[in-house]
């Protein structure tokens, strides 16, 4: 109720605005054009009152939900609403409409027969509030159109900059579940990773519910992930996401579906080890880069016939079969091993089977 009342408040104190404006154009006019009709007197006052009210009212409902309004920050909150993807095309669409009812008002100037009535200075007007509001229109729809691309340029609205700039290659998205992980710290420490990291807030939100779990591991993984964010920042600083500054993205309520969202539009790739998160970026064609991928790809090649020294540890799935593990964790499938439970013996490579969970090695004594 009291938002409506200011809403109606604030709009009137427009109009009561406009309307001293206007009377001092018609004394302007008076004393430089002549005396003018009280019908057109009347009638430019009135499209000048109700520019002003509208023109007010429209800065009102920019300030969305504001409950603390003062005038000292009105105009700042009201910019601040407006996504940089429209407000910039937005203003430069403005300034080429009034651009242009200037250039037309000029000529309308000068035609006697629409002097007697004032009608020149009517439809200047009219041409100002009509070109300037239709440029206005078209520059924020322009905006709208090209979000993917102006978003990219103008991202400094959406980011709080933490970081120096790291080359022109696609922003990389960090999820939670590579936070934690912590093996991001070490790649990033190597340079194979490009482009400004970006920290969504809600993967920051994410992290703090983890980290204040009542369960004690999850507490612990929650904290180091804490941990390694901060080495990350300070060594290669980071962006923050500000997912208020982008309607599209706030009103998702999945935080997987809000990286990929964000990836598709800042043309990013998202960095994870979550699988499912992986098939489902593949699907949509968004690009990610997985770090368990990443790991299998580095293990170690073996192919059909090499020799290598194992150590069954435990039985396989069938009654013949032992399992034995390399040093960097790749399982090894011992035909006929079950017996050797326990020793080391050189056994043969029969075939490898890559999957995207891992790589599986089966050799023979």
């Amino acid at each position: 109720m009291f938002k409506k009342a200011f809403h109606v408040i604030f709009t009137l104190c427009g109009m009561l605005l406009g309307l001293g404006v206007a009377q001092a154009l018609a004394e302007w006019m008076s004393s430089h054009v002549g005396e003018v009709d009280e019908i057109s007197t009347w009638l430019f006052k009135g499209t000048v009152v109700i520019l002003f009210g509208i023109i007010f009212h429209f800065i009102y409902s920019l300030l969305g939900d504001q409950k603390d309004l003062s005038a000292r920050d009105l105009v700042p909150k009201a910019i601040k609403k407006i996504p940089v993807w429209e407000l910039v095309p937005g203003t430069v669409g403005l300034v080429l409409g009034v651009a242009i009812a200037g250039s037309v008002s000029s000529i309308l100037m000068n035609v006697q027969a629409l002097n007697r009535m004032s009608l020149n200075l009517i439809i200047s007007i009219m041409l100002f509030i009509a070109l300037g509001y239709y440029g206005l229109m078209m520059g924020k729809s322009f905006g709208v159109a090209y979000q993917d691309r102006l978003q990219t340029i103008f991202s400094a609205d959406i980011l709080k900059r933490r970081n120096k700039s790291r080359g022109n290659a696609a922003p990389k998205i960090f999820d939670t579940s590579v936070i934690i992980d912590g093996r991001i710290y070490d790649i990033l420490k190597t340079g194979f990773i490009e482009g400004n990291i970006i920290i969504p807030d809600f993967v920051l939100v994410e992290l703090r519910h983890i980290s204040d779990s009542a369960d004690d591991l999850k507490r612990n993984r929650g904290r180091r992930g804490l941990d390694i964010l901060n080495n990350i920042q300070k060594e290669f600083g980071v962006d923050i996401y500000d997912t208020a500054a982008n309607k599209e993205i706030s009103k998702i309520p999945e935080v997987d579906v809000k990286l990929l969202k964000l990836a598709e539009i800042m043309g990013g790739v998202v960095v994870t080890n979550d699988y499912n998160l992986n098939k489902v970026a593949g699907v949509q064609g968004i690009g990610i880069l997985n770090i368990n991928e990443l790991a299998n790809t580095l293990k170690p090649v073996v192919l059909p016939g090499e020799v290598m020294r194992v150590t069954p540890v435990k039985t396989g799935k069938t009654e013949d079969q032992a399992v034995a593990y390399l040093d960097d964790g790749t399982m090894v499938v011992v035909q006929g091993g079950k017996k050797y439970m326990g020793k080391t013996i050189d056994a043969t490579v029969t075939s490898v089977l890559q999957t995207s969970a891992g790589r599986m090695i089966f050799v023979k004594p």
